[in-house]
């Protein structure tokens, strides 16, 4: 099997290694400047593909004339994981016999760019892992493989993404196995009536309302653990919050209030009970646990976090 592995995030680097022996070609996304210097960092599938000397065409978009260039591999097979751009059919039907995308939630529930984050975010206790049959739409082809994954109460976006990459991983070999023997992509339609949407996530998405109830802040910290960090204000500086547990404690303060300091860590009031934060960064400083970080702060206990 000839086949083109299309991806931009090391989500997907399980997968890669997965099928390597048949991969001619990686197709990602270029770069952004990053830095004071605004300077072209690799990412982490291009080093990897070109340890291999595997060919890695960069695109910014399928307007690119270079894009065009996979035709030159003859391929049989699209596989798609984690990649971030609409591929156009134009491109989708240049493969022999198809192109499959994995998706980490079980379509097609969680369309779109953000579905592990968004199953924590709502609260979710189970998502999953469905391989498609791409269309020219996003999230949309027949499906030819879905299993459900447990999202454990304590799973946070990485611990999450960490499994359903593995285990996607797992799964592709022997699915392309038999699409190699059958010659076809076998798939369901979806139901696209049942379709939800997951938007791209933005920095003010992060930003903690303490007037919510607890476990959707705590949902909140558990999503955003890498981008943007779920945050709050104290004393005009930015608090990054990157762990929290609720408690069973009954309190009239305002929600937003630092009601309490021990070695678990800071108390403050939501909307209907306690979140202890475990673990913080002051903006400036380095991330720590929050107990150490109370006790080199002054006169916490009494502040409102909801006043900035």
């Amino acid at each position: 099997m000839n086949i083109i592995f299309f991806t931009t995030s090391k989500f997907s680097l399980p997968s890669f290694y997965a099928i390597l022996d048949s991969i001619k070609c990686v197709v990602t996304k270029k770069p952004k400047p990053k830095g004071r210097g605004y300077m072209l960092e690799d990412s982490e599938i291009k080093k990897e593909a070109e340890k291999h000397s595997i060919p890695v065409l960069e695109i910014d978009s399928f307007k690119d004339p270079s894009v065009f260039s996979i035709y030159e591999f003859e391929p049989h097979l699209f596989v798609v994981v984690s990649f971030g751009l609409i591929i156009p059919k134009k491109i989708l039907d240049a493969p022999s016999i198809g192109a499959i995308n994995v998706h980490p939630s079980l379509l097609p529930a969680y369309r779109g760019p953000s579905p592990i984050q968004w199953a924590i975010l709502k609260g979710e206790e189970k998502t999953g892992i469905t391989i498609i049959k791409m269309n020219e739409f996003m999230d949309a082809g027949g499906i030819v493989y879905q299993e459900m994954v447990a999202i454990d109460e304590k799973d946070d976006a990485i611990t999450l993404s960490e499994k359903l990459s593995k285990r996607s991983a797992e799964l592709l070999p022997p699915l392309i196995n038999r699409i190699e023997y059958e010659g076809k992509i076998d798939a369901i339609e979806q139901d696209h009536s049942l379709a939800t949407y997951t938007p791209l996530i933005k920095k003010e998405m992060g930003h903690i309302n303490w007037d919510s109830p607890a476990h959707e802040i705590k949902n909140m910290v558990r999503a955003f653990i890498q981008w943007p960090v779920a945050y709050t204000f104290i004393d005009g500086k930015m608090l990054k919050i990157y762990r929290c547990e609720i408690e069973d404690i009954k309190t009239e303060k305002e929600p937003g209030t630092i009601i309490n300091i021990n070695k678990k860590g800071i108390f403050v009031t939501a909307k209907d009970g306690i979140l202890v934060l475990r673990e913080v960064q002051l903006e400036g400083k380095k991330r720590m646990d929050a107990y150490s970080f109370a006790m080199g702060y002054r006169n916490l206990i009494g502040k409102n976090l909801n006043f900035y």
